[in-house]
């Protein structure tokens, strides 16, 4: 009996002492300190999506590079005096202010609620916002562990080499979503979240003029599609324009974007290369033909990514202003 009780109580006492952080976040969290917290950050979250629709996919992007970059600790918000903070590299300067405003606003909500007021992390009302924005858009909503602390470290330099690129090729890709714990299938869900993005066309000029010596043109970009893109984005454009990465429902989280990868019309080198491999090419087939499925295995990816290197407890704080620390 002594040994059966120990083979039950060690691998207990070892999550104990030896489980990540994300070990200690809770769906429940805020239930005794802050208990209408979701309903305060959904209300401020649907009046500034009403505004602008950019307020969904500049969420949702702020999010993902907040959790590359040090963990979802919302380091990403940090401001710099000096200009040296993450948001001031040049993977982050594409980041939308719309995203920034969301989550400033958001929190602001919930510290003029008095049982609330300093007691929800930045990091927390990012993770609600972008759950809140992809549901706004018609994708799944989904139920938010909570519990995380605000990181109090954001420095340009450590962004360097911690996000793709829209030229990665999908072993880059593989590699890099490896490390965060997230496997091919995360993402190839995580990916799906293109269906409402935008892209400079900086960002895959390089597919429609002078691709190499043999072709102007990627091959592996549907040549009508080209065409479009090329009279959406001439020569010498405005590097402000932007253009929807799914052309067809761009305002909608559905699963059109990998249903536009099999037809050739991943805008980015990055979201064709997903069709590179035989497996890969078999999970997109699967998320262009189940828009129920995507929505699923994609609830359960973005939960993941939520946990990356979080900070609980004394590991971080609970910042009064999202911009700047305590």
């Amino acid at each position: 009996m002594e040994a059966l009780i120990s083979h039950i109580l060690l691998p207990i006492s070892f999550l104990l002492f030896f489980c990540p952080s994300f070990c200690q976040l809770q769906h429940n969290y805020y239930l005794n300190s802050c208990p209408e917290v979701e309903s305060i950050v959904h209300a401020a979250v649907k009046k500034k999506f009403q505004e602008t629709f950019v307020t969904a996919p500049a969420t949702l992007r702020l999010f993902f590079h907040d959790c590359f970059v040090q963990g979802c600790d919302a380091s990403v918000m940090l401001a710099s005096p000096d200009n040296n903070a993450e948001k001031d590299a040049p993977d982050d300067l594409s980041l939308a202010g719309d995203g920034f405003d969301t989550i400033i606003r958001a929190k602001a909500a919930v510290d003029s609620v008095r049982g609330c007021r300093h007691r929800v992390s930045c990091a927390d009302i990012l993770a609600l916002a972008t759950r809140d924005v992809i549901a706004l858009s018609g994708g799944p909503s989904y139920a938010v562990e909570l519990g995380r602390r605000d990181g109090r470290i954001s420095l340009k330099a450590s962004v360097g080499n911690h996000l793709p690129h829209a030229n990665f090729n999908l072993s880059q890709l593989t590699l890099m979503f490896a490390s965060h714990g997230l496997p091919l299938v995360d993402l190839i869900a995580l990916s799906g979240a293109h269906t409402i993005g935008f892209a400079h066309c900086s960002q895959f000029s390089n597919r429609i003029y002078g691709y190499n010596s043999k072709s102007k043109i990627d091959q592996t970009l549907n040549t009508q599609y080209a065409r479009q893109l090329q009279q959406m984005c001439p020569k010498n454009v405005d590097p402000r324009i932007v253009i929807p990465m799914d052309p067809n429902t761009p305002l909608t989280f559905d699963n059109l974007y990998y249903m536009n990868l099999q037809q050739g019309k991943g805008l980015l080198i990055s979201d064709q290369v997903l069709l590179t491999t035989p497996k890969s090419r078999r999970i997109v087939d699967a998320f262009a033909s189940n828009n129920t499925l995507f929505k699923q295995i994609f609830v359960s990816a973005v939960t993941k990514l939520g946990r990356v290197g979080v900070k609980t407890r004394a590991q971080g704080e609970i910042r009064r202003d999202c911009r700047f620390v305590n």
